[in-house]
């Protein structure tokens, strides 16, 4: 089996590849190759790729190549992990925004959508690319914003999955606080990309015992404390939202403290930065602890798992994925792309049946799902006028003025990314 990751030159990726060792049961990997034009990175991270699956006794092959053709030839899947513009283009994104009142953040709000109209178009020029090399290979998409872009790779008629890893930390924290293995707990997750919530916490699996009521009650506090969100707002609401509900929950108070800190941007530019010297000591051979404060906890093995539901023989299983909707959510179109379970195996991912939704959470679902047609509208077609529309449509704008201001600055910051701008 062969797997190229596109984007091998992040920082993120040994992260990855400690779990195609770990895991080498689970997805039989004979060729690894990792596909990126900055080769002086891309060098670092294969030669520690290499080390790590040494360590672990894998017997498969990690290659390096800057030319996207020929690493993606003869894969069975190809994984998707971008980030156009690099983190110069993130602090950009984390920026601007707050210049007008609105969150700084690179997949919400306006810099999700700075993110989403530089990225779109380069993930479907590889997105064709790969079909013509092998038009049965799988596309796992990593790439934020995961929704929008694998939407815009599913109405394109590719072969793509989203995966997001959100889900499975929510798992593993809620496993642990129960004193339960991660495989006993099944989630209700319901929702868009980076706008989803827990609505049930099963014991065992679909149907399974609610373990919700006596999760919050013994350990509100500290989910609470995750979030970053009163204790309060989880019980009134009685289920756990993703952390990226606080940029609506608590908009105004997360626009403050991002003026009175450092980015995200520059603290990850400075853990990069240090990541990279480490990758480059040759007696390195495994993931550094430095590695988890970058983000993408559990990446590797939603990937691993995700991978071996779609090629190997193993039959199906039930993951968390970003997939058409389908009918699933009734209240959307089934073009939309919906962030829920769903049973997955060589024909594709199925959603799961879902429990009814609170108009809380129903009307705000919509109210995003419309924003990211309107995105996805800009990001293939471009034009300032699409561009405004997708932010006034956005609840995190909303209002003319805003959004006349907010498309300025867009288009300003973004010039060398939109041919069209």
């Amino acid at each position: 089996m062969k797997l190229a990751v596109v984007g091998g030159g992040s920082t993120y990726t040994p992260e990855l590849i400690d779990g195609f060792a770990r895991l080498r049961d689970t997805l039989p990997v004979g060729e690894l190759v990792l596909i990126d034009p900055a080769t002086d990175r891309l060098e670092l991270i294969g030669g520690l790729a290499r080390r790590i699956f040494a360590r672990q006794g894998h017997p498969g092959r990690v290659t390096t190549t800057a030319d996207l053709d020929a690493g993606v030839d003869g894969a069975d899947a190809v994984l998707l992990q971008l980030r156009i513009g690099g983190q110069a283009a993130r602090l950009q994104d984390e920026t601007w925004p707050l210049e007008c009142g609105c969150v700084g953040q690179e997949t919400t709000g306006a810099g999700g959508l700075a993110k989403a109209l530089r990225t779109v178009p380069v993930v479907l020029d590889i997105a064709e690319r790969v079909r013509r090399a092998n038009p049965d290979a799988w596309i796992i998409d990593f790439t934020n914003p995961v929704g929008i872009v694998t939407r815009a790779l599913l109405r394109a008629g590719h072969k793509a999955v989203g995966l997001c890893n959100v889900a499975i930390g929510l798992q593993r924290k809620f496993a642990a606080l129960l004193d339960l293995a991660p495989g006993d707990i099944h989630l209700d997750h319901v929702g868009l990309n980076h706008l989803t919530w827990e609505l049930g916490v099963r014991r065992g699996g679909p149907g399974g015992e609610d373990l919700l009521p006596r999760l919050l009650a013994a350990h509100g506090e500290a989910i609470a404390a995750d979030l970053r969100l009163p204790r309060a707002v989880l019980d009134r609401l009685g289920v756990v939202p993703s952390y990226y509900l606080r940029y609506f929950y608590a908009h105004d108070e997360v626009v403050r403290e991002l003026g009175t800190k450092p980015s995200r941007a520059a603290e990850v530019a400075a853990m990069e930065r240090e990541l990279l010297a480490l990758y480059g000591d040759p007696a390195l051979d495994e993931k550094p602890a430095l590695l988890a404060k970058r983000g993408g906890a559990f990446y590797s093995e939603a990937a691993v798992d995700l991978a071996a539901s779609l090629l190997a023989d193993g039959g199906p299983a039930v993951q968390v994925v970003n997939a058409y909707n389908n009918g699933t959510l009734p209240f959307l179109p089934d073009d939309a792309v919906v962030e829920v379970q769903a049973r997955v195996d060589a024909s594709g991912p199925r959603p799961l049946a879902v429990p009814r939704l609170d108009p809380l959470h129903s009307g705000l679902i919509s109210h995003v799902t419309a924003y990211e047609d309107l995105a996805l509208h800009a990001a293939l077609r471009g034009g300032r006028e699409r561009v405004f529309k997708a932010l006034l449509a956005h609840p995190l704008v909303g209002q003319f003025d805003l959004a006349e201001q907010l498309t300025d600055r867009l288009l300003a910051h973004n010039k060398e990314h939109l041919s069209w701008a």
